[in-house]
């Protein structure tokens, strides 16, 4: 992955015009397909499956007028009038007809109707309006929305003194918005950037390429909203991660080209370098992120898992930019990047060595200056048990408040207060109840009945006679008598935990309603949807956690070789994920320190915080765990075992904190302004990351590693063996820039190792094998044919030796083994089409294995391609493999050169 990442970073430095016009190009198109394919954004939230959904799309066939989108209007009657008053019936009932006229109304249930009960108050004095419209929530435009109040405000002119509210479901749609605040994080991390990073060109580069991500994110949702139904918050979601990792990749990224430019190297290298050593953090950083958002599909909540991809793109495209993009910014800044004071120093070499002559400059010792990563990691290694004792019992307090957790899905009665459908809500909670804001609906098939009025009378007595209804305010068949539906009123609102305790209630009468009414019914209506999109995503949070928790356990054992550190990364995950659900426990739900955020008012969370909230929060705490640990375990490896964690914290913590801060001011400026889902996300999300980078990261981690001490390393062997092994400090590249000039710069062999060794399943394959190979020049490896094709495979850069140095062709190797295969194929007596791969081969390498064993047709055109490269201006480089004491050489029409291995049971008995 480093050497693959390192080869991008090179070529997007050189090739820094094609790389920024590709990217134009890229941004022109998607903002031409959301341009023309955009849609709108669906804000009703369903789960296909669910039993109030089936019922819900039933009841649009069967029973249309009780299934359509619905407006609310309350009418009270001017000061001394009734609703039954004749003047006041007569403009009501013309106002109802003027409302039955607008082209989208597919019917109003007027105050007076006869079928349902409660449309009037206790004091006669309001009355309610029920306006079905075409289309859904999302659909209905604002215009729309204008044009309704208008007409329904008109009953003014007919009866003066009259007062007109309209709210209910339509208009509880509220798009969220950003504003100036939002702009603000923006303000505050270049802020961050410019302290870290020293240098006002160096802190625009990660903005740039941030913004760069977060409009490509924002044209993809606009493009998947006319495709599919993508709710408002996916947009703001987008954004906001867009934007927080877009910044903290880059400058992880930029960090160490800085540093690198800082020692002198040169500008090209350095770019090439940081991207492949920081950038493939940055890819596993971002993977982490994507597999977590991704993994939100498990909730089966389809809104959801929609959500969780289109962050999930955002996050790749942002570093897919700071990939290419940020190394092709670099090469146009150049030389401005290297820090003030070295600017001027001589250029290093390609493996970074500075001349010798730089080397010897004398230097004044600078005074010692106060370091406060030194200071903060002395105090908190300095008593390990102390320091983990103090967090534990400190984030578990703060945790402790996330059993109260309130979690339902916006209504009405949560929208800004002053808002038109909040008014509505209020008032009729005020005059009729609060219940009346959220009926539920019991639908059943009565076809089959000769008596559908008897059927419909037993479900009204006994829903009438249940706990928490107010009352029954119709129960009815449709006009085709073959389905029934009961409304009900229940005492408490739509998003009351005893609404949801009744809708419970009433599917467990089901079997009774079967026997004693003779009807299968099922709960539905607006509320009921609800409850139950909330009831998923709440059962999905154990399975999900668990996904997560296990993932991060998995990825880090494979990223530290440590059974230790991934289980003390989770439950720090834990931590923080407990610490942020019992802050927004408390501020949202309890009311505490409300006025600091721009908060109204307590109530519920939006139902998906905790899934979403656990998935952002999984990627992000990965990143700074990666970032910190890694350095703390390069330090162990290299010998230093006493003052790993405190030097390995000391070299990372800089950039940890600076990144960290970006995140928490991006996620922190979307509070105050944020509408709707957005501000208990942004909430959760800076709280999340404070806790988890400041507390856990910071704090924790280094004392839990410093009580460790060696054992924090500690994998059993036989687990070491069968994981894979994941390089994401790009270890692999410092070994191939470390051997760019071996074995002396400039040499020209095609093939050349040394202290080359296989080992397969505890048996040495061959030992300490020394090769060279000149352009052009026939190598013949004879020798047992696990051996030979053992080597003849990592020559042709097919499989990595157990040890030693090989280079082919120029290309470190396995390093770079994906370049060379492509300029190397490999051949033997299975290949298909073996002559046509050799015809008219020019130049490069070719393995050929078995080649004592070709058929006659392939031995004649391996023979026909030795000779033609032997004449050749650029001649073909091969190595065949050949079993010992077989026939090739004697057959060979060129001159080459052999090299035996030794028997493995030769190697074996010298081991004994």
């Amino acid at each position: 992955m480093s050497s693959f990442l390192y080869r991008i970073g090179r070529a997007s430095f050189r090739r820094r015009g094609r790389v920024l016009a590709g990217w134009l190009v890229v941004l022109a198109l998607l903002g031409l397909l959301a341009a023309t394919v955009g849609g709108k954004y669906d804000d009703s939230f369903k789960i296909p499956g669910a039993e109030s959904t089936i019922a819900l799309d039933q009841l649009r066939v069967t029973f249309p007028e009780a299934a359509d989108a619905t407006a609310t209007v309350l009418i009270t009657a001017p000061e001394g009038s009734r609703m039954d008053d004749p003047h006041v019936k007569a403009a009501v009932k013309q106002w109802t007809r003027d409302l039955e006229a607008l082209p989208y109304v597919n019917g109003v249930i007027g105050p007076y109707n006869e079928h349902i009960d409660g449309l009037i108050s206790e004091d006669g004095r309001s009355g309610r309006a029920t306006v079905r419209v075409q289309g859904t929530t999302s659909t209905f435009s604002d215009a729309q929305r204008e044009e309704l109040t208008e007409t329904a405000q008109s009953l003014h002119g007919s009866l003066p003194g009259s007062r007109v509210l309209v709210g209910g479901e339509v208009f509880s749609i509220h798009l969220p918005r950003l504003s100036v605040v939002e702009g603000l994080g923006l303000v505050v991390a270049l802020v961050v950037l410019l302290v870290t990073l020293g240098s006002f060109v160096a802190s625009m580069l990660p903005i740039a390429t941030a913004i760069a991500g977060v409009v490509a994110g924002v044209m993809i949702v606009q493009v998947g909203a006319g495709v599919i139904e993508v709710s408002s918050t996916t947009l703001i979601l987008a954004i906001m991660l867009g934007l927080a990792v877009g910044i903290d990749y880059a400058l992880f990224i930029l960090s160490r080209h800085r540093d690198q430019l800082a020692g002198g190297m040169d500008v090209e290298e350095s770019a090439a370098r940081s991207i492949g050593t920081a950038g493939s953090a940055v890819v596993f950083a971002g993977l982490t992120v994507v597999i977590a958002l991704v993994g939100l599909s498990i909730s089966g909540v389809p809104f959801l898992a929609v959500m969780g991809i289109f962050a999930a793109v955002t996050v790749a495209v942002e570093v897919l930019l700071a990939l290419t993009l940020l190394p092709a910014l670099m090469g146009y800044v150049g030389e401005r990047l290297r820090p003030g004071r070295r600017r001027k120093a001589a250029p290093v070499d390609a493996g970074g060595a500075p001349p010798e002559a730089a080397a010897a400059t004398p230097t004044t010792p600078a005074a010692p200056r106060f370091n406060a990563s030194a200071w903060w990691v002395g105090v908190v290694t300095r008593w390990p048990v102390v320091t983990i004792v103090v967090v534990l019992v400190g984030l578990g307090a703060l945790a402790l408040p996330t059993k109260d957790l309130y979690l339902a899905l916006p209504t009405s009665g949560r929208s800004l207060p002053g808002t038109q459908d909040r008014e509505t809500f209020d008032e009729i909670s005020r005059i009729f109840g609060v219940g009346y804001n959220g009926p539920l609906i019991v639908t059943g098939s009565i076809v089959e009945s000769d008596e559908p009025l008897d059927i419909m009378d037993c479900l009204k007595a006994d829903i009438e006679a249940m706990p928490g209804v107010e009352m029954v305010a119709a129960s009815t068949p449709n006009s085709n008598a073959d389905t029934g539906m009961v409304q009900i009123v229940p005492t408490t609102g739509p998003d009351d935990p005893a609404t949801a305790d009744l809708v419970q209630r009433l599917r467990d009468r089901h079997g009774h309603w079967k026997e004693a009414c003779d009807i299968d019914t099922a709960i539905t209506g607006f509320t009921a949807v609800q409850i139950d999109v909330t009831n998923r995503l709440r059962d999905a949070l154990l399975p999900f956690g668990i996904f997560v928790v296990g993932l991060s356990l998995v990825l880090l054992t494979m990223v530290f070789r440590s059974v230790w550190v991934p289980l003390k990364a989770a439950l720090g995950y834990l931590l923080s994920v407990g610490g942020a659900f019992g802050a927004t426990t408390l501020v949202f739900n309890q009311g505490w320190f409300k006025e600091v955020i721009n908060l109204p008012e307590a109530g519920p969370v939006i139902s998906f915080l905790p899934i979403i909230m656990m998935g952002l929060l999984f990627g992000l705490a990965m990143d700074y765990e990666v970032f910190l640990v890694s350095r703390m375990r390069e330090e162990f490896v290299h010998g230093n075992t006493e003052r790993s964690v405190e030097d390995g914290f000391v070299h990372s913590a800089k950039v940890v904190v600076a990144a960290a801060l970006i995140m928490f001011s991006v996620f922190a400026f979307f509070v105050p302004n944020g509408e709707g889902a957005i501000k208990p996300i942004a909430f959760a999300l800076a709280v999340g990351v404070a806790l988890d980078a400041f507390v856990v990261r910071m704090t924790l981690v280094p004392a839990v590693m410093k009580l460790l001490g060696r054992h924090a390393w500690w994998l059993p062997s036989w687990l070491d063996k069968r994981l894979p092994v994941l390089d994401i400090e790009g270890e692999s590249l410092t070994r191939q820039v470390h051997l760019a000039d071996w074995p002396v710069p400039g040499d020209t062999a095609a093939v050349v190792g040394e202290g080359l060794t296989a080992v397969a399943g505890g048996r040495t394959l061959f030992a300490d094998v020394a090769v060279r190979v000149e352009p052009g020049e026939v190598l013949v490896i004879e020798g047992e044919h696990a051996q030979r094709r053992a080597l003849v495979l990592a020559i042709a850069g097919r499989v990595k030796l157990t040890g030693g140095n090989l280079k082919v062709l120029g290309h470190v190797l396995p390093e770079e083994s994906p370049v060379l295969r492509a300029q190397a194929p490999l051949l033997g007596p299975s290949v298909a089409h073996f002559g046509r791969v050799l015809k008219g081969r020019s130049g490069g390498l070719v393995c050929v294995d078995s080649a004592d064993e070709l058929s006659d047709v392939q031995d004649r055109s391996l023979h026909r391609a030795l000779a033609a490269s032997a004449e050749a201006a650029e001649p073909t480089t091969w190595v065949l493999g050949a079993m010992p004491g077989s026939d090739l050489e004697a057959r060979l029409p060129v001159a080459h050169r052999v090299l035996r291995l030794a028997s493995h049971h030769a190697l074996e008995g010298a081991t004994r």
